[in-house]
């Protein structure tokens, strides 16, 4: 029987041999990658610098933004080091540590979408009290609130899992999460159950609560309001629900082929799977915000002209 802190290294099950193509999945992966950086780090950048930007709405793009940062960068690199390596091995340490990263990225993003929401909701519903509502301090608070107690709940979810004993180092995936660990375990994990649970019902409840009664408020009053309040619900809510969703859908891939048996399922489907809501949603926000907000837009049209001048 083994202690998570005696075992040296995990083994990653779920890599398939590349190397023929090896080569070409690395340049992909890395395109991947550099685009995921390039845009999202352009759009803060955009945010930062334009003072018509600093917002509610943009304040809290900038924090999603930030997030798809962190949690691509928690895994495309050491993705890109294991597409050329030959033997697919984690040490602990960076086990654990990309465990933590990556659950708290999936955290902050539901947060933060539940959030950007509650802002969405109060803009339409309560024009008049918008910005006696959701003032700049509130929405730093908000912020705050949303990353801290994500990073909070996670530290005790990794460190519960740190602590089992283990009756194997093989994990078959292609990275780290935390139920694969406790998979492994030969102990008790009555506790990281209940508590994974738990953490989960309410990250689930608060979330999908708030989101359905802002958007029940939203279509109301759609339904009883202008013509100029339908189209404004429109263009600022669209990519918040697209956004949502594709992160919904992602995270279910997710937890489908982390929990239920799908061996019957091609193994590049269920590496594809279990990717999607950590490769498609930091390549998705950029485009989908960046497209669709205008003040965005004519941010952007006015920089080219300057520059073509």
């Amino acid at each position: 029987m083994m202690n998570s802190t005696q075992v040296s290294y995990f083994i990653l099950g779920a890599y398939f041999d590349t190397r023929p193509f090896k080569y070409l999945f690395f340049i992909i992966v890395l395109c991947l990658y550099v685009l995921i950086v390039g845009s999202n780090v352009l759009l803060i950048v955009v945010i930062c610098v334009n003072r018509s930007l600093h917002e509610p709405m943009y304040m809290f793009l900038c924090s999603l933004f930030v997030n798809e940062l962190f949690g691509s960068s928690g895994l495309f690199p050491f993705l890109l080091v294991q597409i050329l390596s030959d033997v697919h091995t984690i040490s602990v340490t960076f086990c654990f540590t990309q465990i933590y990263c990556l659950h708290s990225y999936l955290t902050i993003e539901f947060y933060n979408l539940t959030a950007m929401s509650y802002d969405r909701y109060v803009s339409i519903c309560h024009p008049l009290q918008y910005h006696q509502l959701m003032t700049a301090k509130i929405t730093v608070y908000l912020i705050a609130t949303l990353w801290v107690f994500s990073f909070l709940g996670i530290c005790v979810t990794t460190s519960l899992s740190f602590s089992l004993q283990l009756c194997s180092n093989f994990i078959n995936k292609v990275y780290c999460n935390n139920y694969s660990i406790v998979k492994l375990a030969c102990s008790d994990t009555t506790v990281n159950n209940i508590y994974g649970l738990v953490a989960s019902a309410l990250l689930t409840f608060i979330t999908v609560v708030l989101i359905i009664y802002t958007y029940l408020k939203i279509l109301k009053e759609c339904y009883s309001g202008s013509k100029q309040t339908r189209q404004k619900a429109i263009i600022t809510c669209t990519p918040h629900l697209t956004s949502l969703l594709n992160y919904t859908f992602g995270v279910c891939f997710e937890v489908v082929q982390s929990r239920l048996n799908i061996d019957h399922v091609p193994n590049m489907m269920r590496i594809f799977l279990s990717l999607y809501f950590l490769t498609c949603q930091p390549l998705f926000n950029p485009v989908m915000y960046g497209l669709n907000l205008s003040k965005i837009r004519q941010i952007w049209k006015r920089t080219f002209s300057i520059k073509r001048r």
